[in-house]
């Protein structure tokens, strides 16, 4: 698939420059969110930091920003969010390196958290980055009227509790060697990676007060390019080495994990990206112009290599 530049889709190069500019603002918001400290927990400090800075496209920090500027929310309490997901992002991350979980040594091309450290300072550290996800939405520095942070809070706690999340983390974990269908393996999958994503893009929307029938279209669209980015994800663990992935390639296939790749082939499996992305630009007919950077990052989410 090849994204095209019209009136309603950003151009690659716009989409890139709008990445980087996104991506630079949110790790400055992180690092000045998780100042250095004195004392014996330093290392932890210095733990969560390794985690959460430093690396990654910033995807789902990204679609806060974005969303929100489409609705007219203040950029420091969008940033603030955005930070706090990738925070949360940073958590699972971690948890999901350990020997107890996927067991993986290597996350964006530097040792995981646990390796770098030790397994301890990684679960805690892993803690301490959800609990200050939380934190953050909380404070009224985010966002002045408390229902709007209340909103943040609950949504994030059902996109990555037992109901998103940790509860995909399981679905996968007792999946293992086992031959899922496909609806399972959708349904799996829309927990442990789509509901994060999805989250990131409605509070994008609650930010900004979107209308209910607003914040639905936003919802449609996370949820659409969350199980894209999956089934992209499957397939680069098949065809991408660990130095494009920053991480151990092949884990699916050597976990006899049940993946869109195993289910559907390659070529099954980008056509069912392709019909995710074109799904989800479909909700974003309402938005006009204003959606353009959004529509090129569905195409960007199938088609990058790492």
């Amino acid at each position: 698939m090849t994204t095209t530049s019209s009136p309603s889709t950003a151009s690659p190069e716009t989409l890139a420059a709008s990445l980087g500019t996104a991506a630079r603002a949110i790790e400055s918001t992180i690092d000045r969110l998780l100042p250095m400290v004195d004392g014996d927990e330093s290392v932890l400090i210095e733990a969560m930091r390794y985690a959460a800075l430093g690396g990654g496209k910033r995807l789902r920090g990204y679609l806060v920003t974005e969303i929100a500027g489409i609705f007219g929310a203040e950029p420091e309490g969008a940033l603030r969010v955005a930070a706090s997901v990738e925070m949360l992002h940073a958590y699972s991350l971690v948890h999901d390196d350990l020997p107890a979980m996927d067991d993986d040594d290597l996350r964006r091309g530097q040792p995981s958290t646990h390796k770098k450290f030790d397994e301890a300072i990684a679960i805690l550290a892993g803690d301490a980055l959800q609990t200050s996800a939380f934190e953050i939405l909380a404070d009224e520095a985010t966002h002045s009227d408390p229902s709007v942070r209340i909103a943040l809070v609950t949504a994030l706690a059902q996109a990555s509790g037992a109901a998103g999340m940790v509860g995909g983390q399981v679905v996968d974990i007792r999946g293992e060697g086992k031959s899922l269908p496909l609806d399972q393996v959708r349904r799996l999958h829309a927990m442990k990676t789509g509901a994060l994503i999805r989250y990131a893009a409605e509070a994008g929307a609650i930010l900004g007060g979107a209308t209910r029938v607003q914040r639905d279209a936003i919802i449609a669209y996370g949820r659409d390019i969350g199980t894209a980015f999956q089934v992209a994800d499957d397939v680069l663990d098949t065809t991408a080495s660990a130095e494009e992935l920053g991480k151990t390639a092949g884990k699916d296939e050597a976990s006899g994990k049940s993946t869109y790749v195993s289910l559907l082939g390659i070529d099954g499996a980008r056509a069912e990206a392709a019909r995710l992305v074109e799904q989800a630009t479909q909700a974003l007919t309402s938005f006009g112009t204003e959606a353009a950077a959004l529509r090129a990052l569905a195409h960007y989410i199938v088609e990058r290599r790492n």
